[in-house]
């Protein structure tokens, strides 16, 4: 498990090569926008290792895929003395986010499928113990009911990859829920269903407000891998003359 408290230099998702052509670029913009990605690597508010962890889960989303922030942010863990077992499981949970396409189209296709006058057939399958134990033990999302009902052998498989992250194998329930958080707010998802889950779960287990807006304000710094992906190409195709 990751230590709770760890300190480390200033960083961010900002490279030294971005950070050297926007002080070329724009000096007056680029110390303000330094202080603004450094912040959450600085503050201490989290542990550096999670830090590095969520900003990893930011750019490994399925919905964003950028390959060069999820090296970025695997160095900066591996650096911090996360896991290789602890890296693994957050691209688990990467690969797993996919799953609010049935969250957002099974209760339509369910209504849909009824207003047009489909009856719906039983759905056969074999047994379910995974969904049935969360269930029982009350940790059953009501969201996932709907593709329960269309495939209850599928929603089975789906429930058994992912129970892992939230029994404490590798997180503790806190940090796997400040990385739900992070995944589903990110700029590129946005899911507020998830989003609003994970910040009641977080703080049931313990989260502080102040390590959630971190979270939230990692997610923001990880916008400006937008500036290390661009500037570097602006400076190739508009060369200071």
């Amino acid at each position: 498990m990751m230590p709770e408290s760890s300190s480390a230099p200033a960083s961010g998702p900002l490279t030294a090569e971005t950070r050297a052509r926007l002080r070329e670029m724009d000096p007056p913009f680029a110390p303000v926008i330094e202080a603004l990605t450094e912040n959450p690597w600085s503050r201490g508010v989290l542990p550096i290792q999670t830090v590095e962890l969520v900003a990893l889960a930011v750019n490994a989303a399925c919905t964003n895929l950028n390959a060069e922030g999820v090296r970025q942010h695997i160095r900066g863990a591996l650096k911090a003395g996360v896991t290789r077992a602890e890296i693994l499981m957050v691209l688990k949970m990467a690969s797993l986010l996919s799953i609010h396409t049935c969250s957002l189209a099974a209760p339509i296709l369910l209504e849909e499928a009824q207003a047009a006058g489909i009856a719906l057939g039983a759905a056969t399958a074999g047994p379910t113990p995974v969904c049935d134990s969360m269930k029982a033990a009350g940790q059953w999302n009501a969201a996932w009911e709907p593709f329960f009902q269309l495939d209850p052998h599928w929603t089975e498989s789906f429930i058994a990859a992912g129970a892992p992250v939230y029994l404490g194998r590798v997180f503790s329930p806190k940090v796997a829920e400040l990385l739900s958080i992070a995944f589903d707010a990110s700029i590129t998802h946005m899911y507020a269903p998830g989003t609003r889950r994970h910040i009641r779960n977080a703080l049931h287990a313990g989260a502080s407000v102040e390590e959630i807006m971190e979270v939230l304000k990692i997610c923001v710094a990880e916008g400006s891998q937008a500036l290390n992906l661009g500037v570097s190409v602006l400076a190739e195709e508009s060369p200071c003359s």
